[in-house]
């Protein structure tokens, strides 16, 4: 693990061929998150905030500038070096749970553990996840299927997984889109807590202003570029 920021991309930009022509979505974006940092992305559909976390994971690459994850330069991994370091850096909290459907809580979140850790025994990983699973409020429901539990119930699940190895960044796609107010104010509570306690970085995409409100720093995207706009660090140093 590098002792400098979590993430270092600078000046990335990020392009499509569409008919031929190219669709310009990130345009010289930087950023740099500190471990144990939150920063929210907000701004309007369409304007590149879900490309840039595709970038940060390794899951698309720049066409332009640097993306430095962890210490490793994404730009130059192939796409087994790619999964590796997915496998030892990140979690992702996604809208839309996607929980396998066949799987209890404890193995969705156990199978998590296996591919991060694949050197644990089986009971190491079962105990792991289900004090994951503990640690968010669901240590009643380990042998529930996705199918058995509510929305907020399955997104904690989620965060129990993309937490359980406790990797240094975890990427917040709108974790709360699908939740009621009070139910995701709760998911958002655990996923701070986990964060500070981890010491883990935090980036995630939100239209909720109060969510956003809460995070270290504030950028605003808007047509592909970049604002911060409010910045807690910046006013306690100040």
């Amino acid at each position: 693990m590098t002792s400098g920021p979590i993430i270092d991309a600078r000046d990335v930009d990020y392009s499509l061929q569409i008919a031929g022509r190219p669709l310009h979505i990130l345009r010289k974006v930087s950023l740099r998150v500190q471990p144990a940092e939150v920063v929210a992305i907000v701004g309007p559909s369409g304007s590149g905030k879900t490309s840039l976390l595709m970038l940060l994971a390794g899951l698309e690459k720049a066409t332009g500038g640097t993306v430095n994850v962890n210490g490793s330069n994404l730009n130059a991994m192939n796409e087994d070096e790619l999964a590796r370091f997915r496998r030892h850096t990140l979690g992702i909290v996604f809208q839309s749970f996607h929980l396998i459907p066949s799987l209890t809580a404890l193995d969705n979140v156990g199978l998590a553990l296996e591919i991060a850790e694949p050197d644990l025994s089986m009971a190491a990983i079962r105990e792991k996840a289900a004090a994951a699973l503990a640690a968010v409020g669901l240590g009643d429901r380990l042998d529930h299927r996705p199918t058995a539990l509510s929305g907020g119930e399955q997104q904690r699940v989620g965060l129990a997984r993309a937490t359980v190895a406790n990797l240094p960044l975890l990427l917040a796609d709108e974790p709360t889109g699908n939740l009621d107010q009070k139910t995701g104010a709760i998911v958002v509570n655990l996923m701070f807590d986990l964060a500070r306690r981890n010491n883990t970085a935090v980036v995630l995409i939100t239209h909720d202003p109060a969510l956003a409100a809460r995070a270290d720093r504030v950028y605003t995207m808007t047509q592909g570029q970049f604002t911060e706009t409010t910045s807690k660090i910046a006013s306690v140093e100040s």
